[in-house]
């Protein structure tokens, strides 16, 4: 007869991690989580919002990133309250340059390797995002989960569509007001498009996970086009996450502010979209 498994070797088994000692395996378990997508879809709204009311779903995990950012002296206690507000977003932004981040990974939107790195030892991190790699299409730069939810819009529609501009174009159109400076933005053709067509293009956008609105020479100088940013995308420019709170607060993404003038869709990321 084999003898009987000690407590510890059995729990050793039950985590399913090899070589860890059970003791460790059980305080990982043991950790606060911090769900990812809820943390970031905050950085995007709550900023925008004019009360400090928390994005429904990311309380709890904000609370948990501002203790953290307390703690190490980057963040006043009076802001830990769950709500990630601007003074928020640039107390994450000095934890990523000092980090050694630059650019669109130090600009306050919690990436994977940021959110990862304040969280040891004191919270795990759940539904991890990322934009994956860059690549081209149709002759312009987006990254790959840009792609992959354009290509659902396609196959919702089914048509092709034409992209003028993509992501990461820095200082390539002033018009755009930096939204297409990081990732996760695009601008669609609608040229040979019907009204109903536009609507209908913005309408699929939307519900694979982004921001999206027909554009019109009344608005700026610019032509006829539909304009998509991608929500959540943690690549975003500064000026498109503030396109995407505003989406979310019912505007237009334009510096005015207005009301949104596109249909109305179930607002949904795109790993929301995929779950659903």
């Amino acid at each position: 007869m084999k003898p009987p498994l000690c407590a510890a070797a059995l729990l050793a088994c039950l985590t399913g991690v090899s070589g860890m000692p059970a003791a460790r395996a059980a305080d990982v378990r043991a950790l606060p989580r911090v769900n990812m997508e809820a943390t970031v879809k905050a950085a995007q709204i709550d900023p925008r919002r004019s009360d400090d009311k928390p994005t429904p779903g990311a309380r709890a995990g904000v609370l948990l990133v501002e203790r953290a950012l307390r703690d190490r002296h980057l963040l006043d206690a009076k802001w830990v309250d769950g709500y990630f507000g601007t003074t928020t977003v640039v107390a994450f932004a000095r934890f990523q340059r000092s980090l050694g981040l630059t650019g669109l990974a130090a600009d306050g939107l919690p990436g994977k390797a940021s959110l990862t790195r304040l969280g040891a030892g004191r919270f795990t991190v759940t539904h991890t995002i990322g934009p994956g790699a860059r690549v081209s299409v149709g002759g312009v730069v987006v990254d790959t989960r840009t792609r992959n939810m354009l290509v659902e819009a396609e196959r919702l529609l089914g048509r092709d569509l034409v992209l003028l501009q993509g992501s990461y174009n820095r200082g390539g159109d002033p018009t755009s007001a930096g939204t297409h400076d990081g990732g996760g933005v695009v601008d669609i053709s609608v040229e040979g498009m019907r009204s109903a067509t536009r609507v209908a293009v913005v309408r699929a956008l939307r519900r694979v996970g982004f921001a999206a609105w027909v554009r019109n020479p009344d608005q700026a100088d610019w032509p006829w086009h539909i304009h998509a940013a991608a929500i959540n995308d943690t690549d975003l420019s500064s000026q498109a996450q503030h396109q995407i709170g505003d989406y979310y607060l019912g505007l237009n993404g334009l510096a005015g502010r207005g009301l949104d003038d596109g249909p109305k869709v179930t607002i949904r990321t795109w790993e929301e979209y995929q779950r659903r």
